[in-house]
């Protein structure tokens, strides 16, 4: 029996059999890899035209040519005339290509103005353009946090209000996103019961703060279009007014006993002074009378005064004493 040459290694080196199956499935591997035959054939068979040499060389360009071909594909059938050269200009910048396909497919049976620009665009600015996209068609419903606010006769209100919204797809490029709604939602309904007469008047009609709110354009600037606002909730908080007329009453009655110490403390103080002053004058009129004997002795040595100028001053001193014990009332 003649024996091929294959066979004929193998008997020398049965190794070679195992070796050149794994060398082979490797290679293969490695061929259908950067010549992904299957893939083209694929798209072929979708009605798109894609070179086999131009899958080869998106290997070489890091693009994923399953990927491309996906889109290209998703896109013929949906009748949107999309090139290769722009969904790989738009993988190699970033973007997310499935997702801005879907989004323009759902865009285009919505009857929705969506370009590949714009597309391409709101989507490497960071938002969901497909997204976006549901959204312009179903529109969300965003439930704000609870909102506190004082009408003038000092009652509190809490509102919780429902905004539906649309996607602006014009306006996803450098719009503002939720929290500015709901930011400008609160303000519009802390503005509203803050304008009116007494909480009875909101609590009637809470359709005044979606009327009020409404009509003050607060979409503007923003990713989204307002279309209601809904006031789900209203709930009475505390008295306000009362509780701050309660803590003015006691800051008044701080400061006024504040005063009041200030006051006696001055009083107090003063009347020590006062005390002092007096303490001062008696001991200078004691001062001043135990110089009376010496101003009297130099009087006599220095011949200003007689011996009946003295006895004058006596008896005068006696008189007045005299009187004195008079007028006192006996006790």
């Amino acid at each position: 029996m003649k024996q091929t040459i294959f066979s004929i290694l193998l008997e020398v080196n049965p190794v070679f059999y195992t070796g050149g199956f794994i060398a082979l499935v490797i290679s293969l591997l490695v061929f259908f890899y950067f010549v992904p035959i299957g893939m083209w054939f694929s798209a072929l068979l979708s009605g798109v035209k894609v070179p086999l040499l131009q899958l080869i060389f998106m290997r070489w360009r890091k693009v994923p040519p399953s990927v491309i071909v996906k889109a290209m594909i998703n896109s013929t059938k949906a009748g949107l005339a999309l090139t290769r050269d722009q969904l790989e200009a738009h993988f190699l910048a970033g973007g997310n290509v499935i997702n801005v396909v879907n989004a323009l497919i759902s865009a285009d049976k919505a009857n929705i103005n969506l370009d590949f620009n714009s597309a391409t665009a709101i989507d490497l600015a960071g938002r969901d353009v497909f997204e976006a996209v549901q959204m312009s068609v179903n529109p969300k419903v965003i439930n704000t946090p609870p909102v506190a606010a004082v009408a003038k006769d000092g009652i509190q209100l809490i509102a919780k209000a429902r905004v539906t919204v649309r996607a602006n797809i014009r306006q996803l490029v450098g719009g503002a996103g939720e929290e500015t709604i709901l930011a400008r939602v609160g303000e519009g309904i802390v503005t509203t019961i803050g304008s009116a007469k007494n909480h009875k008047e909101v609590l009637e009609n809470p359709d005044i703060i979606s009327k009020t709110v409404l009509s003050k354009g607060l979409d503007a600037g923003t990713a989204f279009e307002i279309l209601s606002i809904d006031i789900a909730d209203i709930d009475i908080g505390e008295n306000i007014g009362a509780k701050l007329q309660m803590d003015q009453a006691e800051a008044d009655k701080n400061i006024a006993q504040a005063k009041a110490e200030e006051r006696r403390a001055m009083a107090v103080a003063e009347e020590q002074e006062m005390k002092a002053k007096a303490q001062e004058a008696r001991a200078k009129v004691i001062e001043a009378e135990a110089q009376i004997p010496m101003a009297i002795a130099e009087s006599f040595r220095s011949g200003n005064l007689g011996i009946m100028d003295y006895y004058k001053m006596k008896n005068i001193i006696a008189d007045t004493e005299m009187r004195d014990s008079i007028a006192k009332p006996k006790k």
